[in-house]
Formats: structure tokens, sequence, C-alpha cells
């Protein structure tokens, strides 16, 4: 495919990729909804009624939404044919856009003149469990390497119910918590700051098409239907606030501090040359779960710590989504199988995505190996958990034929603690 619109061969937003978001301007502070293509931003709200196909003619009404959970709650025919039209609009072969000037200065907004925002109104949010390598090293720190997997582990995805409150945009910073924490075991907990504080690599999928009815379960084999697309996620987590707390319901005030999304949602209609084997899984799943075409995507993904008042980042981790054990339609259909219902716009987590090599672990809480291996940065500091300051940066890629796929960047830096 050939754009009209000039950009770097490898860049992340190619024609290919076309991604949504949510973005706003100094000169025009209403949100709405976008589409990046090299440097640039479609408008999607200037060319709505360009989008004259079956399947939208009647909906142009969505790209004028200040979220993108109406156009996620059409159906899969709706976002195909969305991106279809999108592509066309740019291709070199079309001159509706290219060459009407007046059109083209409105409906494109240079990437850094633009606010970028949440790009839905998230009403649920669920982090899922899924890395078995992950899974393997907490269990081993926490269990002993013969009982580093939970007896339901392999049979079904371990999840737990986030906040979706604290959900928040790339740039956005977090601050260190206050928390009980046990500092001696077998003594009474004290209160005080976050001692260790981490990152976790994830990424995550935004829920789309009609909700299911409360009751009624998304079968596995329309499970694709519901999936729009997905962005970077860091899971931050304090360590030791969750050590004490996560018995016997699960992680609590350890995770709702903040959760940081990548803007850009890249859909699983720009992710289908991606999709590589799903990981084997043994036992076989309950036929519930079970699917055999493909929905797991080669990603690259990589982890940078910036320490406070450097220009120099370390990468301490790359990693890769397709370690993960459990599918993305196998999250969701487990967690609507007893009937939950979900909706356009819930987020639904990978969790921790770790690789099997020691340099592919997806948190510092199994890279430095609960602290007993200090991990050298380039400017010679060391780090076993997040000091005050630092910046951390998420990054994803596919690797297609002469481009690339990106998502953009997720990042966030951390602030000191309040006294308390």
């Amino acid at each position: 495919m050939k754009c009209f619109i000039r950009y770097e061969k490898y860049c992340d937003f190619p024609i290919e990729n076309l991604p949504y978001g949510v973005f706003s301007t100094k000169d025009d502070l209403t949100h709405r909804v976008g589409v990046a293509i090299g440097d640039q931003i479609l408008d999607l709200k200037q060319i709505a009624h360009l989008f004259t196909g079956p399947e939208l003619k009647n909906h142009q009404d969505v790209f004028k939404e200040p979220t993108l959970n109406k156009f996620m709650s059409l159906s899969k025919p709706a976002w195909k044919e969305a991106r279809e039209t999108i592509q066309n609009l740019l291709s070199t072969d079309n001159p509706r856009l290219q060459n009407d000037s007046e059109l083209r200065s409105r409906a494109l907004v240079s990437q850094y003149d633009a606010t970028m925002h949440l790009p839905a109104q998230i009403g649920d949010y669920t982090d899922f469990f899924s890395s078995i390598h992950h899974a393997i090293n907490t269990g081993t720190m926490f269990r002993g390497k013969e009982n580093a997997l939970t007896a339901n582990w392999k049979y079904l995805p371990v999840a737990y119910h986030g906040r979706a409150s604290s959900v928040v945009i790339t740039g956005t910073p977090i601050r260190r918590p206050n928390g009980q924490t046990l500092a001696v075991e077998g003594a009474p907990p004290i209160f005080g700051k976050c001692k260790l504080m981490d990152f976790e690599l994830e990424m995550a999928f935004f829920v789309g098409g009609p909700s299911n009815e409360l009751g009624n379960p998304i079968p596995i084999e329309k499970t694709d239907v519901h999936i729009f697309g997905f962005v970077l996620m860091n899971d931050w987590s304090a360590r030791d606030i969750q050590k004490w707390e996560y018995i016997p319901l699960g992680p609590f005030t350890a995770k709702n501090l903040g959760t940081t999304i990548s803007p850009w949602v890249v859909t699983t209609l720009a992710l289908e040359p991606f999709k590589v084997d799903n990981y084997r899984q043994e036992p076989e799943p309950f036929s519930y779960l079970k699917h055999d075409d493909k929905f797991n995507f080669d990603i690259n993904l990589q982890v940078d710590i910036t320490p406070k008042g450097m220009n120099v980042s370390t990468t301490v981790c790359r990693s890769n989504y397709k370690n993960l054990y459990w599918t993305a339609k196998q999250q969701l259909a487990h967690h609507t199988i007893t009937g939950c219902n979900v909706k356009a716009g819930d987020l639904v987590a990978s969790g921790t995505i770790s690789g099997e090599a020691s340099d592919s672990f997806g948190s510092l809480l199994e890279l430095s190996w609960k602290g007993t291996k200090p991990i050298t940065m380039l400017d010679g500091s060391q780090r076993k958990f997040l000091q005050d300051g630092d910046t951390v940066t998420i990054k994803g890629m596919c690797e297609g034929d002469g481009y690339n796929i990106g998502f953009g960047e997720c990042v966030g830096i951390l602030l000191p603690a309040y006294d308390m």
C-alpha cells in the first residue's frame, strides 16, 4: 500500500497500521477520535461524512464522539469497513482527500501538536496472569520450584478484577504509595512508604461489539468479534504491600495506585499478519476454552528505565507477546463463562509477559530475583526495584515485510510518596 502522506519506512504508524486514539489540541480542546498515520493524526470527525459503506453510512456519528466506545460497540464488519475506507482515503490512488487542500488541512494534525487522552471510557478492567514463565518465576520465589504453579493454573486463565478509575494514559506521573507492609516475618505489620516499587510489562485488549446479556457467556468461537484492539500496559505494583495484603483475596491497594496504557489502539485487523502458533497447552483445555485457530501474536516488547535527571536509558527487558500461555480468546471466554456481561470499552490485560530467558523477565521482581541480583544501569547506578524519579518506558513492535506495526510508547515517571 502506498500512502500520499510521507513517513519514514519503519515508523510506528504506516498505512498498514492505522491505530485509533483520542486527542485534542491547543486550538481545539474537544476530545475527538483520530487515526495515527506517520507523524500525523487523521481527525475522523472532519471526514465522518466520507464513511458511506453499507456498515457505516448510518453510523457516521461514532466518529464525532469524544471516545471510541460507540465505534467499538459496532460489529467486526463495521471495523473492517472503517479500516478499508481510511486506507483508501490515504492511498496515493485516491484524490478525494489528498487533492482537497481545505479538507486536508482540517483533517490532518501533527502528533507533536496533539494531547492524547484515554481512548475509551473504561467501564471495567480485568487483569489476567497468563504468562507461564512469569507464573513459574513468582511461584518458585514464594512457594518453591516443586509448587511453582498453583493447582488451577493450567486449567483456567487466572485473573483478578482491577480498578478502572486509576487506568491512566501514557505520560501520567505515578506516585509511590503508602501502605501496610510486613518488615519482619512473624511480627506485626508497619505502615509507611512502599519500598519495593515495580513495573509489570503487559498488554491489554479493549472489548468491542455488542454487549452480551447478563447470564449469557460468549462462546470461544465468537470471542474474536469482541476483541477490538490492543495497547501496551504498565501495571505498576507495590510488591511489599502486595505480599502482605494478597492473602486470601488477591491484589488490592498494591495495584490500584495506577495502571498506564499507551494511547493508540492497534486493531486486531492490523495484527492479522503477525499471528503465530498458540502456546502448547497441557493438559488439553476444557471445550469452552479450546480453539485451534491461531490467536497469538509476534509482538516484540521492550522495557527501558531512565534514572532521574539522566538522558541515558537502560533496556532491562526484551520479551514478546507470544510468550503468553492463555490467548486473549481464552481469557474472554473464561471471563464470561459464568454469564458475566462485558461492554465495549472494557479493558482486559494479559498479566506480566515474561519469556524464558532471564533478560526477558517482565518485572523487576523477576529481573532482580526478589532483590538478590541488582541490575546495573548504564549510568552506573543499580536497581533492585524502582527509585523515585525513575521513568519507565514500554515499547512494542511487529516487524513486517518492509514495514513495522508500532504501538507508540507507554511511559510513566515515579513520584515520591507523600509524607504521612
